[in-house]
C-alpha cells in the first residue's frame, strides 16, 4: 500500500507533466502546420526534444485545438531568440528528487521562470507538512481508540467514565482561541490588559508642590515697645476673654514689634482632580500648616507653641485644603457656565493680595458665567454665597439653656471683561462688590461676668481669626456693681473678661485692572492695579466710639483720636515669563509692585500674610525674583518693606528665599 506522501509525488508528476505537454505545444497551436526543418534548426535551441526530457503527458480529455499556420514573421516573434541565453536550472547538480528534477528541466525549458520553480517548491514544501501533521493525527486518534477497546469492561455497578480524545492540534487551536477571546474582553475592560490600570484610575489626575522658605523678619528700632500699643487680638479671642483688671497686672497678649526672627517654613499640598463623567468634576487638596490659618499653609519647621509644644522633630498635621463638587457645561456657542460647591478656589479674579491672601479658599457655592462675543471680546460674570461663622451646636456649653445660631456670611457677584486692543495688547478688568453679613462686632446686653466662663450673648460676633491692622471694639457690655465676686465687680475693678470685635461693617467695592504686552513672547511685561474701598466704614461712628473711649487701636499717638481709613489700592509692574508657563531653565520673573491699605479697608484675615506679616494698616513695596531651575522646579527671592499707617509707629521687613517645586 502505497503512503500518502507517496501518492502526492506521483499525482504531482502527472501534473506537472500535464502541464509540461499543455505548455509545450503553445507555440505549436499559434504555427503553421509544419514549419520547415531548416527554420526550426536554426531558431530552436540545441537541447534535447521536450518528449525525451519528461514523462508522457496525459491523454487530453477533449480533441487537440487545430493548429494554426505562421508566417515567418509570426514564427520569428513566437519562437525563442538565439541570442537570449538559455534559462539556468534551479539546481547545479540532478536530484534523487524526481519532481525536483522534472521542475529544474522545465525551468532549463523556459516553461517555468526561476521565481515560479521557487513557489512551486514551497508550496509542495507546505503541502507535504500538513499531510504529515494529517497523517499524525489520525495515527493518534486510531491509537486511542485501539487503547480504549483493550481496555476492561466496566463493572455493572460502577459509575461509567466515558474519555473522549482530543489530538493536540485541536487542543492548542482551543487553548489559542480560548486566551484571544479573554484577553480581548481584558482589554475592553480594562481590568486584566497587559501595562493597564482599572479605568476609574484614568479618570483621577494627581497633583502636587513644595516649598522651603528661609525667612527673616527685621524690625528697625522705633517700634513701640514699651506702652502694650499692639494687642494680640488672635489671641485673646481664640481663647478665654482676657481680664483687663486681673489682680497680676498682666498686659494682654501683645504682637512682637522689636526682635529679629528667623524662621525655616515648609510648605507641601497633594491634590486629587476627579472627571465624574457628564459635565462633573471633583476636587481635593490636602496641605500642611501650624493651625488652621486660612491665610497660610506654612510649617514653621522645629516650632514651639507657648514653648510646650513642637520641636524636638515632632511630627505636622496635614489639613483638608479643597474639597469641591463642580459641574461644567457650554449654554451655547459663545456661553459656558460653571458651578462649584463645597471649599474651593477663590473664584474672584484679581491682581494682589491686598485683599485676598493666595492661601484662602472660599466654603460655599458660586457659579461663572463667560461669554465669548467675538474672537478678541469676553466678559464673565461670578456670583457666590459663602458661609463665614455658623455658632456651635450645643453653645453654650455650660447652660441647659442655648443660644441662637449667629451666622456670618459673604455675598459677592463680580462683571468683568477680557478684550484685546491690538493682536499683541490684552486687558482684563473687573468690578466686585462684597456683602459681608453680621461680621462686625456688637455690643451684648448688660451683664456681670463673675468667671472667664460666663459667656455674652454676643461672643460669637468676634472674628475667631485675626492678623492685625483693623480696628477692634469691646463687645461685652459689663456693668459694674458693687460688692465683690460672685455677685459683683467692686465697681467694675475686678473680673472685666472681654472679648474684641471688628468696630465697623464691611461693604466693600472693588476693582481690578491688568494690561499684558505680548510683542517680546514668551516674554511678558504687564500693569497691574488694584482698588477697594469699604463703604460700609461710618467715620463719625467710629469718632464716637473714641470720644467713650472704646475703640482701642489705631489712634494717634496711642490715646489720641481714632485715624483708621476705609481705602486700599495697589499698582505693580511684572517683567519676564509668567511662573505658570515656566518650561525651562533659565526662565524669570520679576515684580515690583506698592500697597497703601488703610486700617479698615479689607478684612485684615484674609490679607496677605507676608507683607508686614500680615493684616491691614500698611503701606509699602515689594520687589522679587523668580528664576527657574529646571521645567518643574523654581526659586524666589523676596524682599517687602511695611510701615503701619495709623496708630504709634511699626515698620517691618521681611526677606524671603524660596526653592519650590511641582508635580
Amino acid at each position: 500500500m502505497l503512503k500518502s506522501s507517496q501518492i502526492w509525488r506521483r499525482q504531482f508528476a502527472c501534473f506537472t507533466a500535464s502541464l509540461c505537454a499543455a505548455m509545450q505545444p503553445v507555440v505549436l497551436r499559434a504555427a503553421e502546420p509544419a514549419l520547415p526543418a531548416p527554420l526550426l534548426a536554426e531558431n530552436t535551441p540545441a537541447t534535447k526534444p521536450a518528449a525525451e526530457n519528461v514523462p508522457a503527458p496525459v491523454a487530453p480529455s477533449e480533441p487537440a485545438t487545430p493548429q494554426i499556420p505562421l508566417d515567418p514573421a509570426q514564427a520569428a516573434a513566437v519562437l525563442p531568440d538565439p541570442n537570449i541565453p538559455a534559462p539556468q536550472p534551479i539546481l547545479a547538480t540532478p536530484s534523487q528528487n524526481v519532481t525536483l528534477n522534472l521542475i529544474n528541466r522545465l525551468v532549463q525549458k523556459g516553461v517555468l521562470s526561476h521565481a515560479e520553480a521557487a513557489d512551486l517548491i514551497k508550496g509542495a514544501e507546505e503541502d507535504a507538512a500538513f499531510a504529515k501533521a494529517q497523517a499524525q493525527a489520525l495515527a493518534d486518534t486510531q491509537a486511542a481508540v485501539a487503547a480504549q477497546s483493550a481496555m476492561p469492561p466496566v463493572e455493572p455497578d460502577a459509575e461509567e467514565v466515558r474519555v473522549t480524545y482530543i489530538p493536540e492540534s485541536v487542543k492548542t487551536q482551543i487553548r489559542d482561541q480560548l486566551r484571544a477571546e479573554v484577553f480581548e474582553q481584558a482589554r475592553n475592560q480594562k481590568w486584566a490588559a497587559p501595562n493597564e490600570f482599572p479605568e476609574w484610575t484614568s479618570r483621577i489626575r494627581f497633583f502636587g508642590d513644595m516649598r522651603m522658605r528661609q525667612e527673616s523678619l527685621m524690625y528697625p528700632s522705633g517700634n513701640d515697645n514699651v506702652t502694650g500699643a499692639f494687642p494680640n487680638f488672635n489671641a485673646i479671642n481664640s481663647g478665654q476673654p482676657w481680664d483687663f483688671r486681673n489682680a497680676a497686672g498682666l498686659i494682654p497678649p501683645q504682637l512682637n514689634v522689636d526682635r529679629d526672627r528667623d524662621r525655616t517654613r515648609l510648605r507641601m499640598r497633594l491634590g486629587f482632580d476627579i472627571d465624574l463623567e457628564d459635565g462633573f468634576t471633583a476636587g481635593i487638596r490636602l496641605a500642611t500648616g501650624g493651625n488652621n490659618s486660612p491665610v497660610s499653609t506654612n510649617q514653621t519647621l522645629g516650632s514651639a507653641i507657648a514653648n510646650t509644644q513642637g520641636g524636638g522633630f515632632s511630627k505636622y498635621e496635614l489639613w483638608l485644603d479643597r474639597a469641591f463638587m463642580k459641574y461644567e457645561a457650554d449654554l451655547n456657542d459663545q456661553s459656558h457656565l460653571m458651578i462649584e460647591l463645597g471649599r474651593f478656589q477663590n473664584p474672584f479674579y484679581n491682581n494682589s493680595q491686598i485683599m485676598w491672601d493666595e492661601d484662602v479658599n472660599l466654603d460655599g457655592l458660586a457659579f461663572t458665567l463667560t461669554n465669548s462675543w467675538t474672537r478678541d471680546f469676553n466678559s464673565f460674570f461670578t456670583a457666590g454665597a459663602f458661609p463665614v461663622f455658623n455658632t456651635a451646636l450645643n453653645s453654650p456649653d455650660n447652660s441647659t439653656t442655648k443660644a441662637a445660631s449667629y451666622d456670618k456670611y459673604l455675598i459677592a457677584a463680580q462683571f468683568g471683561v477680557q478684550f484685546k486692543l491690538t493682536e499683541d495688547i490684552e486687558v482684563k478688568s473687573g468690578i466686585t462688590y462684597y456683602h459681608w453679613e453680621n461680621i462686625e462686632g456688637r455690643f451684648s446686653s448688660p451683664f456681670v461676668p463673675s468667671s472667664p466662663n460666663d459667656a455674652g450673648d454676643t461672643d460669637d460676633s468676634r472674628p475667631l481669626f485675626a492678623q492685625k491692622g483693623n480696628t477692634y471694639r469691646p463687645i461685652r457690655n459689663i456693668t459694674p456693681t458693687p460688692g465683690a465676686a460672685p455677685g459683683g465687680n467692686l465697681n467694675g475693678t475686678i473680673n472685666q473678661y472681654q472679648y474684641f470685635g471688628l468696630a465697623t461693617k464691611f461693604r466693600q467695592l472693588a476693582w481690578s485692572g491688568r494690561i499684558d504686552f505680548n510683542q517680546w513672547e514668551p516674554l511678558q511685561v504687564s500693569l497691574m492695579a488694584d482698588v477697594v474701598k469699604n463703604f460700609g466704614l461710618n467715620t463719625a461712628a467710629m469718632n464716637d466710639l473714641t470720644r467713650r473711649d472704646a475703640v482701642v487701636n489705631n489712634r494717634s499717638g496711642g490715646a489720641g483720636g481714632w485715624e483708621g481709613g476705609d481705602l486700599g489700592w495697589y499698582v505693580g509692574l511684572n517683567l519676564g515669563k509668567p511662573v505658570a508657563l515656566f518650561e525651562q531653565r533659565g526662565d524669570w520673573a520679576l515684580n515690583i509692585g506698592y500697597r497703601h491699605v488703610e486700617s479698615d479697608a479689607v478684612v485684615d484675615a484674609f490679607s496677605e500674610s507676608r507683607f508686614g506679616n500680615g493684616g491691614s494698616n500698611m503701606e509699602g513695596y515689594t520687589i522679587q525674583a523668580l528664576y527657574a531651575l529646571s521645567k518643574r522646579t523654581w526659586t524666589r527671592l523676596a524682599y517687602m518693606s511695611a510701615s503701619q499707617i495709623a496708630g504709634p509707629p511699626l515698620q517691618t521687613d521681611v526677606f524671603l528665599i524660596e526653592f519650590l517645586s511641582r508635580f
